[in-house]
């Protein structure tokens, strides 16, 4: 309980200054005169002016309220090397024990959860901070920190904590500790497909130097090159990028006696695979309805560099025009099919037969060229089940499918195949659910017989429409169809001919996504999906690799045809890996290289001056002889909070009110004994 004095005027405040000076004066009078009862009229005087003042006696019912410290515990995963996790449990459970016993002391303990792939890094300050949010400033007596002292969110002076109150950082793990480390010191993030990419790093030992680390550089998996390089010394690597998409690179050091942990022997680079210009040779033959189909969707494509011919006249059309009046184009075939037939990544043929203007020989070197490696489109017509046909050519050798010499002309719709409906470039094709397919009819069918490949679509009695196949290293796709543009024209409705096409012909450039057999992986929130594409009717199990090294088996599940999945939570930061015994998939949750694991070694420096600012401190728990935990002192007034075998918090006085009471002095019966009691003393001094 609390009791003071309150004054609420009953004049002006102008107008009881006024009174008080004319008191002061009379009463100044009366002394210097020598006045009979001069004290007693100075007394009755003031109070009067104290009766104008209106003073009350207030009582204050208070509680006090508890001081609150804060205990932080981290828990980020550079916290589980070497014997730190049980260093913090031990000192978590003395520290809240000890603080539990200070009288008037309310403790709040807080696990400052692993870094994520929102928040790279140990973020004991961010938790700090959650913790104390509902808590007045006035009422905070100080915050003990239990980490490795690698702390991410230090802030940059002690005003930023939002309180005045010592920080203390109680530092796991031991001295002199020894680790490797790679350090990048340049990553690109994109390269061209088919050119080479620099990559820079640096082998960084602490508490060690072994003089020479051997390195080992990986891409998607595959060994690039090994090599001896000298410890905390530059070096830079040239890495080919084969393909578009993520190309991924690890650089791996090989470990040294004695240190922490060897996840942070390895960095990882991810390259984004991006092609200068996919360039694509179009040959129209005989002209037809859809001739533009083609032409217009890879014009279309900003990546396509497309290169477009159209046989308009044939070498066997004399009709006596002299040369010289032509306006026609020669079609240049050496140059094209001869010199620089390898840097196209496509060749299409649309409605193309024998018509004397390409020889055997190139047909020779374009079936060379699949084999290589390149593509090869066949949109055939009538053309091909004609005497003039491709198939009749050194082409054969690569084409899926064999003409009958028939074309069907009949009303049909597209149908997908059974390995149609796994395969990524038909699989989910829109309308392709219902049953007939929703989308318009086609009117022509050429009859052939499939020699390899897949059908991937039919036509009237199950004949063949759309066969893929693979060639050495190349790829072949058969359209045994010209009627595609009826989709494009959208006949009865249309159908998804920009879907299909552009599918088939990322499909023949080697899209990785478009790929028939293919291992992925992909992250979604805190989920880790592994996605095995195939056109099997069954697939292996997959044995996934987390960051720290530690495996597990996973059984697919089949998701859509083509299709099987399995989904996990992506409990660590860093590169995962999945495979299946045939196939590899790569993968990296959250940042690259987190800065979790890029120094692990423990240390007071980090803390040490945010700490200081606040009069705390920064030790080890373990000093060479075993775990020492410090004792914990209240302190109600110091700047220091901190000696060699203790260390403080700052207890608070602060309080509740519950209740007040006020007494006005001179009001009501009080008050009038006052007044006629002074005035009674002044007549009966001047009475005697």
């Amino acid at each position: 309980m609390n009791l003071g004095i309150s004054f609420a005027p009953l004049v002006p405040a102008y107008v009881l200054w006024a009174a008080l000076a004319l008191a002061a004066v009379l009463s100044a009078l009366l002394l210097v005169a020598r006045s009979r009862g001069a004290l007693v009229r100075a007394a009755a005087l003031a109070l009067m002016i104290l009766a104008l003042a209106n003073p009350s006696l207030t009582r204050e019912d208070r509680d006090p309220i508890p001081s609150v410290a804060a205990v932080i515990v981290d828990k980020s995963p550079s916290q589980n090397f070497g014997d730190r996790t049980q260093q913090t449990e031990a000192a978590r459970a003395a520290i809240v024990e000890r603080l539990h016993h200070i009288p008037g002391l309310e403790v709040r303990v807080a696990d400052a959860s692993e870094a994520d792939g929102e928040h790279d890094g140990t973020r004991l300050f961010s938790a700090l901070s959650s913790t104390l949010a509902d808590v007045p400033p006035d009422r905070i007596a100080g915050a003990i920190m239990i980490t490795d002292g690698r702390v991410h969110d230090v802030p940059a002076d002690a005003a930023a904590l939002g309180f005045a109150a010592p920080l203390h950082a109680l530092i796991t793990g031991h001295p002199n500790e020894i680790d490797r480390r790679v350090v990048l010191t340049s990553a690109p993030r994109f390269g061209i497909v088919d050119q080479s990419q620099t990559i820079g790093f640096r082998v960084e030992d602490q508490g060690a130097n072994a003089g020479t680390a051997e390195v080992t550089v990986r891409r998607d998996g595959e060994v690039l090159e090994k090599r001896t390089v000298a410890v905390h010394s530059e070096t830079t690597v040239n890495v080919p990028i084969p393909h578009a998409g993520p190309n991924i690179v690890e650089i791996e050091a090989s470990p040294i006696r004695g240190e922490l942990t060897q996840v942070n022997n390895r960095a990882v680079v991810s390259i984004d695979g991006v092609r200068d210009k996919l360039r694509v040779l179009l040959v129209s033959g005989e002209p037809h309805a859809g001739e533009r189909t083609w032409r217009n969707l890879l014009k279309s494509d900003a990546s396509v560099d497309l290169v477009h011919f159209t046989i308009l006249r044939p070498p066997e059309k004399q009709d006596g025009t002299p040369i010289n009046e032509l306006s026609l184009i020669a079609f240049p075939t050496r140059e094209l099919f001869q010199q620089k037939i390898s840097t196209f990544q496509l060749i299409i043929f649309d409605r193309y037969a024998r018509q004397g203007v390409l020889p055997l020989s190139y047909f020779d070197n374009i079936a060379k060229y699949v084999r290589d490696g390149g593509a090869v489109m066949i949109a055939a017509g009538p053309d091909y089940a004609s005497p003039t046909s491709l198939w009749r050519t050194p082409l054969d050798v690569i084409l899926p499918a064999e003409p009958s010499g028939n074309v069907t002309e009949e009303p049909y719709r597209a149908t997908l195949t059974d390995a149609g409906k796994k395969h990524p470039v038909t699989r989910g094709l829109e309308g392709s659910d219902a049953n007939p397919p929703h989308w318009s009819r086609w009117f022509r069918l050429i009859d052939a017989r499939p020699t390899n490949g897949s059908a991937v679509m039919q036509g009237p009695d199950g004949k063949p429409l759309l066969v893929l196949a693979h060639e050495g290293k190349g790829r072949v796709a058969l359209l045994l169809s010209d009627h595609i543009w009826l989709w494009a024209r959208g006949y009865e409705g249309g159908g998804p001919h920009l879907d299909l096409l552009r599918r088939l012909s990322h499909w023949l450039m080697k899209q990785p996504e478009l790929d028939e057999e293919a291992l992925r992986l992909t992250v979604q929130g805190h989920d880790l999906t592994v996605q095995r594409q195939t056109m099997a009717d069954s697939v292996n199990e997959v044995t996934l690799t987390s960051p720290s090294g530690a495996t597990r088996s996973l059984t697919l599940k089949s998701a859509e045809p083509g299709l099987w999945r399995a989904t996990i939570a992506a409990n660590e930061l860093g590169l995962w890996r999945a495979t299946d015994g045939k196939l590899t998939a790569l993968i990296n949750v959250g940042p690259a290289n987190p800065r979790e694991f890029a120094e692990v070694t423990s240390t007071t420096d980090v803390l040490h001056k945010i700490v200081s600012a606040t009069g705390g401190d920064a030790r080890r728990l373990d000093g060479g002889k075993g775990l020492d935990i410090p004792r914990i002192v209240p302190v109600r007034t110091s700047t220091t909070f901190q000696g060699d075998d203790w260390i403080g918090l700052k207890m608070r006085d602060a309080s509740v009110v519950r209740g007040i009471g006020v007494l006005p002095i001179f009001a009501g019966l009080i008050g009038l004994l006052l007044l006629v009691g002074s005035l009674a003393a002044t007549w009966a001094r001047e009475g005697r």
